[in-house]
């Protein structure tokens, strides 16, 4: 096999996974080149962090329709939040009782809630709604590439030949996991790399580069084993900046459970110290799972507590908490946050204090520079579709708003990100449109 038709084949695969005393990486597929910068024309001070709620968020029981109120509790008896309990965002719309930190937050205005969020013919299947999510492909298309990964490719051009550079000597992105999402994937290969803790990612690839190495034989075997080293030497050159990234911060909120306590608020305390850091990092990808509640969604004598509400508490305290510690570093407002979920559940409830696949659901998108409130209507529940709810928004509305208003991207990148043209959603304060810079790529 060449080496050429090697990258072909692995790029797909999120880039070229490594696996080294038990500790999963995800490398790029190229080593670093003396070579010139290719250009953004973008801020390389804003970044974005999204969260995905995986599984299906129960939309209608996160943000309650109170404008609706008997006919969401017709739908859902067994597992309905009682009226009393919802915290009011508007006279229309209540919050899971759960997420008291997110209400605080809608309160100072930096909580935007998108109402009704899908995509034309949603998809129930887990992994072929996260497909589309990710790729920002329609119901019937099938893509190789993701949303973010087709951004990044078109900013950083070139990419990953000539990086880490001066220009950008940073990850194009970061995932806080094992494996790269296929959101991160660009044309050919993955804009991204993981990490689970910077100082383990650091000794991890320090320590695998000590020490002299063999020559590689002249076979194919050989020369894939080198290839393999390269991607691992580019790795060490992205580990030593991502070190001392989280070296020279330290997160200042004392709002973080303990450790083990929060899994998505352990991922953020280490986006905050990197983004703190001064790391140039555009993107970073955190994940919070067990949002598929078919059953024991609530506790049956309290409607509040239960499976999903210990969810939705962690997601509220998570965000919130990553937010202070931002103000507290004095990097709020470079920050833009969103969440997303591969499907809603049905508005009618099963016999087993559950939900089922669904279609719409709401979308959080958060920092001080969004425009706080709420997007979009409750979904109507007496004009249901097949028993599910209609589409409001679509999705790539909000996407083409992070690469349009918040990135600075002009209609030709916002079209090369999303493949075709999405009028972007009016959810950040300011249009973001800022000077070119886009040197030339040494030839």
């Amino acid at each position: 096999m060449k080496r050429r038709e090697f990258l072909k084949r692995a790029a797909p695969a999120v880039a070229l996974p490594l696996c080294i005393d038990g500790f999963r990486l995800a490398a790029h597929a190229h080593p670093p080149l003396v070579a010139g910068m290719a250009g953004t024309s973008a801020a390389l001070d804003r970044v974005l962090v999204v969260v995905q709620m995986s599984g299906g968020n129960d939309g209608l029981n996160t943000i309650i329709p109170m404008d609706q109120y008997q006919t969401y509790l017709n739908l859902r008896q067994n597992i309905a939040i009682a009226q009393s309990r919802a915290l009011p965002l508007t006279a229309a719309t209540g919050l899971h009782p759960a997420m008291t930190g997110m209400k605080s937050l809608y309160d100072a205005g930096k909580l935007c809630v998108v109402q009704g969020v899908s995509y034309p013919n949603p998809n129930f299947s887990h992994f072929r709604a996260t497909d589309i999510w990710l790729t920002a492909s329609d119901y019937n298309q099938d893509l190789s590439s993701g949303w973010m990964g087709r951004y990044l490719d078109y900013e950083f051009q070139g990419y990953p030949d000539g990086y880490p550079n001066d220009f950008m000597p940073d990850p194009l992105a970061i995932q806080i996991g094992s494996v790269v999402s296929v959101g991160f994937q660009g044309a050919t290969r993955s804009t991204a790399i993981t990490i689970t803790d910077p100082n383990t990612f650091y000794q991890l690839v320090s320590g695998s580069s000590s020490g002299g190495q063999d020559k590689t034989p002249n076979t194919t075997a050989g020369q894939e084993l080198a290839f393999i080293r390269q991607v691992a030497a580019q790795s060490i050159g992205y580990a030593t900046r991502i070190k001392s990234a989280a070296d020279r911060a330290q997160n200042k909120s004392t709002l973080y459970p303990a450790a083990g306590q929060n899994s998505l608020a352990d991922q953020f305390k280490i986006v905050a110290r990197l983004i703190a850091g001064g790391l140039r990092t555009r993107i970073y990808y955190v994940n919070l799972g067990g949002f598929d509640t078919h059953s024991s969604q609530v506790v049956a004598t309290d409607t509040s507590t239960g499976t999903h509400a210990n969810l939705l508490s962690k997601l509220s305290v998570a965000i919130q908490v990553f937010l202070n510690d931002l103000e507290l570093l004095e990097c709020d407002h470079r920050v833009v946050g969103m969440t997303f979920s591969e499907f809603g559940r049905r508005p009618a409830s099963n016999a087993s204090l559950g939900t089922d696949h669904g279609t719409a659901a709401p979308v959080f998108v958060f920092g001080r520079m969004v425009k706080g409130g709420v997007i979009g209507s409750n979904p109507n529940l007496s004009s249901l579709s097949g028993g599910n709810l209609l589409v409001q928004i679509d999705f790539r509305t909000l996407y083409a708003a992070v690469v349009g208003r918040w990135f600075g991207a002009d209609q030709v990148e916002q079209d090369a990100a999303m493949l075709k043209a999405f009028t972007p959603l009016d959810i950040i304060q300011s249009p973001v449109m800022l000077p070119r810079r886009r040197p030339l790529v040494a030839g």
